[in-house]
């Protein structure tokens, strides 16, 4: 069983310290203990940084002491996941194809994290260069909520760390997924934010097109937070929309690709906010099959881009999946990446009229619960996983809410506004958030 100040949210945290009742230099020391407990069950680290955790327990411990406050996350332990630099340590990507190099300076998401008081806690482990396989060397993190299972990818280090009540946030990236499905699984909310709203400097690409900075945490709240600390803009404040309208895209919900458990679930939380008074809105979408294959046709020739000298000079180093999601991207016919771009660009600006009759899409964030291990890529364009996470390709806001349970696993709903609309997305999902 956790500790109940594990489980404690960013906000009840501030609220503790600034009452004299614990501070960041005990929840820091609590949430040690805590990682010691899972670890290595959960794999969910690659570098704890425990002494420097302390260090900024401390520190931050003390200016509370002395009135120095730097808002709410000052003293709020945040997970890096280990493809994002944190000045004075190495970043491994979790690979074996470069050496981990210990980074110069920070992240520029990172440098806003301390700016902001937060305490850096460790760097989290993660699929390979976030590229959708685990590294032998490194190892696939399992989820807290039944540890014989994966805690998804590629952000699952980050989303395990949150979810076993290590750390109430964490930083993870998002290129076809990857933080919403690890949400998911892990039964936690997962934000990808809108294109460029975060800056990416200080994280190691995947595909330019795609790749988001994205946050992790166990309430809207927590993580609406989160974004108020990185984004480079205060995000403007927005009224309370009366009635909600959600969009449904039968060809989303009716996807082969969906399992018994998530259908139930999901229909049984469509039925509770329809009972609350949220109306159903059906919209349409091209299929999430042909999304999801154009996503692929972008992100893996971007990625072998990125990856190609690399692979020429370290092949041996990458995990086998790895290096044939590469070779896959290396012989992937320009005419298909073309078309991709033209379809992205087309859905991209079909996407904002639908905004005109609804506030946001609603949908089940991936297929199925969390499986075993964590499924391959495909290079053919049929990935499952890919199914209902294509918000990558429009650039538009996305997060994954938890909406219950099915064979004790969890279930994650997702919500998908629009673009540049983060605010109103959070605020959204701060309403509906009960009711799931």
């Amino acid at each position: 069983m956790a500790d109940p100040l594990s489980l404690l949210s960013v906000t009840a945290l501030a609220d503790g310290y600034r009452a004299g009742r614990f501070t960041p230099r005990d929840i820091c020391a609590q949430a040690l203990a805590r990682l010691s407990e899972w670890e290595p069950k959960l794999n969910a680290f690659i570098d704890p940084m425990t002494d420097e955790v302390m260090r900024q327990a401390d520190e931050a411990s003390r200016a509370l002491a002395r009135g120095e406050d730097k808002g709410p996350l000052h003293g709020i332990p945040v997970a890096i996941k280990d493809i994002i630099d944190v000045a004075g340590v190495e970043t491994s990507c979790a690979t074996r194809a470069l050496p981990p190099r210990r980074a110069a300076r920070d992240a520029d998401c990172v440098r806003r994290l301390r700016e902001a008081g937060a305490i850096l806690f460790g760097k989290t482990n993660l699929l390979e260069f976030a590229y959708g396989i685990a590294h032998p060397a490194f190892g696939q993190t399992n989820n807290p909520c039944d540890p014989s299972r994966t805690a998804g990818g590629s952000s699952g280090g980050s989303a395990a760390a949150v979810a076993a009540g290590i750390v109430p946030l964490a930083l993870g990236t998002d290129t076809g997924g990857s933080v919403r499905a690890p949400a998911a699984y892990c039964g936690i909310v997962g934000l990808k934010p809108s294109f460029g709203l975060l800056s990416l400097e200080g994280v190691y690409p995947l595909s330019p097109s795609l790749d988001h900075l994205g946050l992790l945490g166990r309430s809207v709240a927590d993580v609406a937070l989160g974004l108020a600390a990185l984004a480079p803009a205060p995000a403007a404040v927005v009224g309370e929309v009366t009635p909600v309208r959600l969009g449904v895209c039968r060809s989303q919900w009716d996807s082969p690709a969906l399992r018994p458990q998530v259908r139930l679930a999901g229909n049984a939380a469509l039925g509770r906010l329809k009972s609350a008074g949220v109306a159903m809105v059906d919209i349409a979408l091209p299929s999430p099959e042909r999304m999801a294959a154009a996503l692929l046709d972008i992100l893996l020739p971007e990625a072998a881009l990125v990856h190609a000298q690399t692979y020429r000079d370290a092949a041996s180093g990458y995990a086998p999946g790895t290096a044939a999601q590469i070779e896959a991207g290396l012989v992937l016919p320009a005419v298909r990446y073309l078309d991709a771009k033209r379809q992205q660009e087309q859905w991209t600006a079909e996407l904002g009229t639908l905004f005109d009759a609804v506030d946001a899409i609603i949908s089940p964030t991936v297929p199925f619960v969390a499986p075993d291990t964590d499924p391959a890529l495909s290079a053919e364009g049929d990935d499952e996983i890919l199914t209902l996470t294509h918000a990558n390709l429009t650039g538009a806001p996305s997060l994954s809410l938890p909406c219950g349970r099915e064979s004790g696993l969890p279930v994650g709903l997702q919500l998908t506004g629009k673009p540049g609309a983060d605010a109103a997305l959070l605020a959204l999902a701060r309403r509906l958030e009960p009711l799931l």
